[in-house]
């Protein structure tokens, strides 16, 4: 049978079904078709020397572009990232979601869900020259109206999200955390918070959270950071993921430490998600986009598979949509391919401290919805 695309002789990675051989993948119209060798179609990629994955997630991105003053493009992040699906973690609130809907995720090419900012304007000041904490005022918390929205656009909100710290909530500390679980109750749904500094700490944000809820920037410096000072998790983290409570790298412009990261690792603390937090004033460095993070991780020993499945099955569990994350007969028709190029690369965390690694993942090309598209990169 002959179909529309074959990706031709990659070694396919799937963690969600254990597959990892070399063999082909078909699709034809909106699905994966066949998984074997041998495969034929109209249109044949050869893939010699990549892997292929289930199309990857990127659980925290900012692409309500033209729209919020944080966004990238996700068009071309898409093609530089390697992502085929792309969270949206609190561009848009509940004041403007709709257009974010209109102008953005019903027209772009990478599947766009978003978490819900419990901040009615959303992110709305941040740039190069003006930053303002949204969670400030207490103002724009808008509870009732998020589960609103949220409950009227159940196939693209997947969450709420709040920002707190010193930076983004100030003198308010941990209450917009309570806002946006009370909304989350209401319409049944996780939530993502972001951490800065202190007020609140590590372990007042992450004693609040619920099975299910997930706690990004996971690998952040000091202060707030996972670790004590004498090398050790944080007993609070270590509560909450007992209790189901999501950890997610949510690199950033100030997220990743290489001294965080290489402790909880050696703890065996891995995060249970990888993602890029790109917006502007990251997406040219330190975060870049999700493969640059998950070379970083990569670079201190995470192995490739757990690190494909922190990018693919378990972001989408985590938004509870399972489909997205495996490769399925029948099932979603969207891929990643990469190369692993041995060449040595100097990797930089948020702080400037830089680690060495022999080899780098790099985007080949995705397939989004049956169509193939080359990397940019």
């Amino acid at each position: 049978m002959a179909h529309d695309l074959i990706l031709k002789g990659g070694r396919v990675l799937d963690p969600a079904s254990g597959l990892d051989r070399v063999t082909d993948l078909a699709f034809s119209g909106k699905t994966l078709a066949a998984i074997g060798n041998g495969l034929s179609g109209a249109e044949v990629r050869d893939v010699t020397g990549c892997i292929v994955t289930p199309g990857m997630i990127d659980m925290h991105t900012h692409v309500y572009w033209g729209g919020s003053s944080l966004s990238v493009d996700p068009e071309a992040y898409m093609r530089a990232s390697g992502a085929t699906t792309l969270v949206d973690t609190g561009s848009a609130g509940p004041g403007n979601f709709e257009g974010f809907k209109a102008h953005v995720i019903d027209r772009s090419t990478p599947r766009i869900l978003a978490y819900l900012h419990i901040s009615f304007a959303g992110i709305f000041a941040f740039s190069p020259t003006i930053n303002v904490g949204e969670s400030q005022d207490m103002r724009l918390m808008a509870v009732r109206e998020a589960a609103e929205v949220a409950g009227h656009f159940p196939e693209q909100i997947i969450g709420i999200k709040v920002r707190v710290g010193k930076n983004t909530s100030g003198e308010n500390g941990i209450r917009p955390l309570m806002a946006a679980l009370e909304a989350a109750e209401a319409c049944g749904l996780p939530v993502m918070a972001h951490i800065d500094e202190p007020d609140p700490t590590y372990d007042q944000v992450a004693d609040a959270l619920r099975p299910g809820d997930v706690l990004t920037h996971c690998f952040r410096p000091a202060p707030n950071a996972p670790v004590t000072e004498d090398g050790k998790v944080r007993e609070a983290i270590l509560n909450a993921r007992a209790r189901g409570v999501l950890f997610d790298i949510g690199h950033g412009m100030g997220a990743f430490s290489w001294r965080s990261a290489e402790r909880m690792l050696a703890a065996g603390f891995p995060p249970d998600t990888v993602s890029s937090d790109v917006h502007v004033l990251c997406v040219a460095g330190p975060a870049k986009h999700l493969l640059h993070s998950m070379n970083k991780l990569f670079a201190i020993g995470m192995p490739l598979n757990d690190l494909v499945a922190a990018a693919t099955i378990n972001p989408a569990r985590a938004i509870r949509r399972e489909a997205l994350g495996r490769l399925e007969i029948g099932g979603i028709p969207d891929a990643t391919i990469l190369e692993i190029l041995d060449q040595e690369v100097v990797l930089a965390d948020v702080r400037g401290e830089t680690r060495r690694c022999g080899q780098t993942l790099k985007p080949h090309g995705v397939v989004r919805g049956g169509t193939y598209y080359s990397s940019t990169v």
